[in-house]
C-alpha cells in the first residue's frame, strides 16, 4: 500500500457515509454529501497526479481506481435520482451509469484479446469525468425541488457530462469496432 491506494481506497469508503448522511433527518446534509463527494473528487485526482509523480503505479491501482471512480459516481447518482424522482435526473443517470458498464465490458474484453490500449482513457473521458464530478456536487447541494441557480448549474453540467459520456462511449466503440466484428477479426 502507497498514499496514491490509500487515497483510492477512501473513495470507496466513503460510500457509506454519504448515503448515510443522505438519509439523516438532519438540515446540513446536503451540505455534508457535497463535501464528502467533492472531497474524493479531489482524491480522484490526487491520487493519480502522486502516483505518477512519485513513480508509485501499481497494478492494483491502475484496477481499482476506477471501480472506485464507478462506484462514488454510480452511488451519488442514485441518490440524486432518489432524491428528486423526476425523468430529467433519471434520464442523464442511466446515460452515465450505462456507458460505465459498456465501457468497463470493452475494457475487459480489449484486454483479454491483449488490445486494452486501443481503449485507454482519453481527453473527452477526462472532461466527462470532470463535468460529473462538478455536475453531482452541485447537485448534492440543492435540496428537491430544483429551486437555485446552484441547481440549475449542477443540471446542466450533468447533460453536458451525459453528452461528453455518450462521445466518449462512440469514440472508444469505433476505436474497438474492428476487434468486435467478425468481418475484421477474420482478416486478421
Amino acid at each position: 500500500m502507497n498514499i496514491p491506494n490509500t487515497l483510492t481506497m477512501l473513495r470507496v469508503v466513503l460510500v457509506p457515509f454519504l448515503v448515510l448522511i443522505f438519509y439523516l433527518p438532519i438540515e446540513m446534509r446536503y451540505t455534508l454529501c457535497a463535501g464528502i463527494f467533492a472531497a474524493a473528487a479531489v482524491t480522484d485526482w490526487f491520487d493519480g497526479y502522486l502516483a505518477r509523480r512519485w513513480n508509485q503505479t501499481t497494478p492494483f491501482g491502475a484496477f481499482f481506481d476506477p471501480v472506485a471512480d464507478k462506484i462514488m459516481v454510480a452511488t451519488a447518482l442514485c441518490l440524486l435520482v432518489d432524491e428528486f424522482r423526476a425523468a430529467w435526473m433519471t434520464i442523464p443517470a442511466v446515460i452515465i451509469i450505462g456507458r460505465e458498464i459498456v465501457i468497463s465490458a470493452l475494457r475487459e474484453w480489449m484486454a483479454e484479446i491483449g488490445k486494452r490500449t486501443s481503449v485507454a482513457v482519453n481527453m473527452i473521458g477526462k472532461f466527462k469525468t470532470v463535468g460529473q464530478m462538478m455536475a453531482i456536487t452541485l447537485l448534492l447541494l440543492a435540496p428537491a425541488p430544483l429551486e437555485s441557480m446552484i441547481g440549475y448549474i449542477g443540471l446542466a453540467l450533468l447533460y453536458i457530462s451525459a453528452i461528453l459520456t455518450l462521445w466518449s462511449m462512440y469514440v472508444y466503440l469505433h476505436a474497438a469496432w474492428p476487434d468486435l466484428t467478425p468481418f475484421s477479426r477474420a482478416e486478421s
